[in-house]
């Protein structure tokens, strides 16, 4: 765990927000949903290479019944940003029906992040309950299909979510 697992009182609502949306009704349901805080965040890769989560369409599926939610982004700035943005709309009680579990950071590019990049991806996770990061799969960036079973750099965060969204 790395952050508050509740919002808090006393945060203040961020300038730029996501919108709140009801989920599209699924047979099924998804075990969680994905939320990618801002285009390009890997949304659509995790939700084939880590099966039973759903893309929430970039707005927060707030509904009756608690949603569970992973917030996705880019380790860029623009990214981390956006993930500021919306763990404070998620803090400051914005967003109602959202049982927020983490964050997850994919990698933007290959090799060690710089150091300020590092340092931000310390502090918004901060924010979050947990954080997962991904690094650089060079098989996505080069648009191969995804195997039967998740790839290595994604086996903490599957089984993680697995645990956190078992039915008890």
């Amino acid at each position: 765990m790395t952050g508050p697992a509740a919002p808090q009182a006393g945060v203040p609502r961020p300038a730029q927000v996501l919108p709140v949306a009801a989920p599209q009704p699924a047979a099924a349901g998804p075990a969680w949903w994905w939320l990618g805080v801002h285009g390009g965040a890997g949304v659509t890769t995790l939700e084939q290479v880590v099966p039973g989560g759903r893309d929430a369409g970039r707005a927060w599926p707030s509904s009756e019944v608690p949603q569970p939610v992973v917030l996705v982004a880019r380790s860029s700035a623009n990214g981390l940003k956006a993930v500021q943005n919306a763990a404070q709309q998620w803090a400051s009680r914005m967003v109602t029906g959202v049982e927020l579990l983490g964050l997850v950071v994919v990698a933007d590019a290959p090799g060690r992040r710089p150091r300020v990049l590092r340092d931000l991806v310390n502090l918004v996770s901060g924010a979050v309950p947990r954080l997962w990061e991904i690094p650089w799969v060079e098989q996505w960036r080069l648009g191969e299909p995804p195997t039967a079973a998740p790839p290595k750099e994604c086996a903490p965060l599957a089984r993680d979510l697995s645990r956190l969204t078992r039915p008890v």
